[in-house]
């Protein structure tokens, strides 16, 4: 027996819910401190060879494109950390209902948010 269900293929109109954008970043994020992580150890080899290549590191450091990408890295850790609390409070059996669910990933992205002023002037405080 053959179902006739409607089928949507226009992904703009498709609309995800809280939860799912919240675990969809937290892999992502994921993603972005395993692949930044080779950026920063690139950055480390350079500092570690000598003393002219510490100071092309700190060089390095100083580019808007280099600054932006650290602060990428370091926002995705964050985001990372609060999400990956949250998970653990789920393990604890913590926010397993369905509205649950739906605070524990508004208090995420709601964390988040406070916490990129910081973690913005903590870089930018020199």
């Amino acid at each position: 027996m053959k179902h006739k269900r409607p089928v949507n293929l226009d992904i703009a109109t498709i609309r995800l819910p809280l939860t799912n954008i919240a675990s969809f970043a937290h892999r992502i994020s994921g993603m972005t401190i395993f692949f930044g992580t080779s950026v920063l150890l690139y950055i480390l080899q350079i500092s570690l060879t000598s003393a002219e290549e510490f100071d092309l590191a700190l060089q390095m450091m100083e580019r808007p494109l280099i600054s932006l990408i650290i602060w990428l890295i370091l926002a995705a850790v964050v985001y990372h950390l609060i999400a990956g609390t949250k998970h653990l409070l789920l393990d604890l059996g913590l926010g397993e209902t369905k509205i649950g669910a739906k605070v524990g990933a508004f208090v995420v992205v709601i964390l988040f948010l406070l916490s990129i002023p910081v973690l913005s002037i903590l870089l930018l405080w020199n």
